[in-house]
C-alpha cells in the first residue's frame, strides 16, 4: 500500500473535498523517507543559484527505497509534492530525484536529465537491481 489513509481523510475523498494541504500531509506521513529527500533537494534548490538540485546517495535500505519509487511512480503523489514544493521532479535510477525550478522545465539541463542519453549515463552496475 503506498498510502495510509486515515478514515477521515478516506472519507472526505469519497465525497471529492481533499485539499491539496490535506493530500500532502498523507504523503509525508506515510512516505516519510521520500518526503524527506525531496524536502533535501529543495532546500539545496532553495540555498542555490542553480536551476536543479538532485539526490545521488543511495536510500539505506529496501523500506526507503520502496517509498522514495512510491513516490516518484504516482502521478499523484509526485503531483502532490511537485504542487506543494512549487517545483518539477524528475527521477532517474532508484534514487536520483531532481527538483528543477518551474522556470528550468524544458531548458536543456531539464532536457538533458530526462533524456534517454541521461538516464543511460547514470547507470552501473552496482544500480542495475535497485
Amino acid at each position: 500500500m503506498s498510502l495510509d489513509v486515515s478514515t477521515e481523510l478516506l472519507e472526505k475523498a469519497e465525497r471529492g473535498d481533499v485539499t491539496d494541504a490535506e493530500f500532502a500531509e498523507c504523503v509525508r506521513g506515510s512516505l516519510p523517507f521520500a518526503w524527506a529527500t525531496v524536502s533535501r533537494i529543495v532546500d539545496d534548490l532553495d540555498r542555490g543559484d542553480e536551476d536543479f538540485a538532485d539526490n545521488v546517495t543511495p536510500p539505506p535500505d529496501e523500506l526507503a527505497r520502496g517509498q522514495l519509487l512510491r513516490a516518484m511512480a504516482s502521478d499523484a503523489i509526485r503531483g502532490g509534492m511537485e504542487r506543494h514544493f512549487g517545483v518539477k521532479l524528475a527521477f532517474q535510477n532508484c534514487h536520483r530525484v531532481a527538483a528543477f525550478r518551474p522556470t528550468a522545465v524544458d531548458g536543456d539541463r531539464y532536457r538533458r536529465f530526462i533524456s534517454p542519453v541521461g538516464q543511460l549515463r547514470n547507470q552501473s552496475p552496482a544500480l542495475r537491481d535497485c
